[in-house]
């Protein structure tokens, strides 16, 4: 269902323009309590608009290090790129069925270690667009990753099933029925080089004193892991994909696109997604001019209101 802040409910104190609430909640399961399908008024998320900033740092950047793909990860960016798959708006489905994924285990260890949630009870998806840039942005407060897991689970791929995938993914290439396969063979991160031209992967498990970022781009044959200094962009605990968009798939970015999506899709997740709309209101205002004519013009202008 979707559950709605009307503005006379809740307003940001001190905020213009005003932000409201507005969310895809998870059904209630039977029996269980792990934190998720607390109240609205205590699930709410107050997000702030980013706002590019020019700010000087004199703080060097994290060195990197580089990494190479394995062979049968090269193979299979090399087709997702040039465009073999071709139902490009499933990258969302197994984005988010890869943050439910996360959530998931994190429900499972939290049970004999409920430590692991103490940094951040609740367990949600959030996705935010940017469609004048072009960047998607997806963050999920799950298990997260280590440095040697980002190795592991989006450098190399250990399973026999990738080259059954890439077979199965020119077979149906030609059939014409390329919709499901991605996600039947565990590679289900990479679709988001579908739509991108860079990926950003920032992660922070509980258990591991440090965030690592992730960084790829398509048609490279490597990617680069370095420890995440920025405190503004530290996360309690979870996972934030970002994607930079490909110039003719920026209509991704969209709001409303974006929502259509996720309830096409992604409507059976267990967990909150929370994403992010757009209104716009015209308001009256008096500009006084210094010109002889008139002293007061009445302009419309128009405020956008972001909903998260």
């Amino acid at each position: 269902m979707i559950c709605q802040v009307t503005e006379n409910e809740y307003r940001t104190p001190e905020v213009a323009p005003h932000r409201f609430l507005s969310t895809l909640c998870a059904p209630k399961s039977n029996g269980t309590n792990f934190g998720m399908h607390s109240s609205l008024r205590h699930s709410m998320l107050v997000c702030n608009r980013l706002e590019s900033t020019a700010a000087a740092s004199d703080s060097p950047e994290p060195s990197s290090e580089k990494f190479e793909y394995q062979a049968e990860v090269s193979r299979l960016m090399d087709l997702i790129v040039h465009s073999l798959y071709s139902n490009k708006e499933v990258f969302l489905r197994e984005l988010i069925s890869n943050a439910s994924d996360a959530l998931d285990k994190l429900r499972f260890l939290s049970v004999t270690e409920p430590e692991l949630l103490k940094d951040a009870v609740d367990l949600d998806i959030r996705i935010q667009s940017d469609k004048d840039n072009g960047i998607i942005t997806i963050t999920d407060s799950g298990i997260g990753m280590t440095r040697q897991e980002l190795v592991d689970c989006l450098g190399t791929i250990a399973q026999s099933g990738t080259a059954k995938f890439l077979k199965a993914l020119k077979d149906s290439k030609d059939a014409g029925v390329d919709s499901n396969l991605i996600g039947q063979f565990g590679v289900g991160f990479y679709s988001a080089f579908l739509v991108s031209d860079k990926v950003v992967v920032s992660t922070k498990n509980p258990k591991s004193e440090k965030q690592y970022v992730w960084e790829g781009e398509a048609n490279a044959n490597s990617y680069t892991i370095r420890e995440e200094t920025d405190p503004e962009k530290l996360l309690p605990r979870g996972t934030r994909l970002t994607l930079y968009l490909k110039r003719d798939d920026k209509s991704f970015a969209h709001p409303e696109r974006i929502q259509n999506l996720v309830k096409n899709y992604s409507q059976f997740v267990s967990f909150p997604i929370y994403t992010w709309q757009e209104k716009g209101f015209t308001k009256e205002v008096c500009v006084k001019l210094s010109l002889p004519v008139a002293n007061c013009l009445l302009v419309n202008t128009v405020f956008m209101i972001k909903q998260c």
